[in-house]
């Protein structure tokens, strides 16, 4: 028998294919759709408004805020705050919403492989 043969893990019990049609996986899919869509867009949108503000309105990215910052520094800065507030704000819906349902439906994939 080859070696990777005779290495290859057992074959799952289970249908993935199937179940990721169930109603609990899909839900699972809703919930986090419903979260990271928008806020992908969103984020798309801002970043790529800085890009061409950055790009074809220079005088504009130029005017003072503070002294020698202007407000494509202040713009700039602002897509650092935006990615880890985007960041710590997927890490709390995650933990809230997502993590128990992923806890259920991984529960009920190992019964279903222990059966």
């Amino acid at each position: 028998m080859s070696e990777s043969v005779k290495d290859a893990p057992p074959k799952s019990r289970i249908d993935y294919e199937a179940y990721e049609k169930t109603p609990q996986f899909l839900h699972l899919k809703k919930t986090r759709n419903k979260f990271v869509v928008p806020l992908a867009i969103f984020f798309l949108v801002w970043y790529f408004a800085y890009v061409l503000a950055a790009a074809y309105l220079p005088e504009f990215m130029a005017t003072p805020v503070l002294g020698r910052i202007n407000i494509g520094l202040v713009l700039g800065l602002g897509q650092f705050v935006t990615t880890f507030a985007i960041t710590m704000g997927y890490v709390t819906f995650a933990n809230r919403k997502i993590d128990p349902l992923t806890e259920e439906l991984r529960g009920e994939l190992e019964r279903m492989e222990q059966r």
